[in-house]
């Protein structure tokens, strides 16, 4: 198991443990814990994301720290949109969907402010970094 993967373990349990006072922070930018199911094994698999919120709506961004392929959470979403995220204390189901051109240009800039880094991620990588918002699923009774 490589160290990335031992550290977000670690980051979770945290996370979970402390109801997101500890590990809901990475520099100025929250953290949520965005489980999905994986594509291939159908296992559930918790990672930490970096989010931005826009009314009940959770923003996402797909950076992978500008590796050239999409963050395997992403390709899990795209795959099936439902997935669970902690956001500190609270638990909810929502549904993924990237953002639409128009939304991601709306979005970046704020994304941005929230995480310079995803400028750099973006000028590293050949891929167009996807935005993905995630919406709180209702269910229709």
């Amino acid at each position: 198991m490589n160290g990335q993967r031992i550290f977000a373990q670690i980051h979770v349990a945290v996370y979970r443990m402390s109801r997101g006072r500890l590990g809901g922070w990475f520099r100025k930018s929250p953290v949520l814990l965005l489980t999905t199911i994986g594509r291939k094994s159908r296992n559930k698999r918790t990672t930490p994301v970096l989010y931005l919120e826009d009314g009940e709506n959770l923003v996402l961004v797909a950076s992978n720290a500008g590796k050239n392929r999409d963050p395997f959470w992403w390709m899990n979403l795209k795959d099936d949109p439902s997935a669970v995220v902690q956001v500190r204390g609270r638990t909810m189901e929502v549904r993924a969907a990237q953002a639409t051109p128009e939304e991601k240009s709306r979005y970046w800039p704020s994304l941005v402010k929230m995480y310079p880094a995803y400028d750099d991620y973006q000028k590293k990588t050949v891929r167009e970094i996807p935005v993905v918002i995630l919406r709180p699923f209702r269910s229709e009774c």
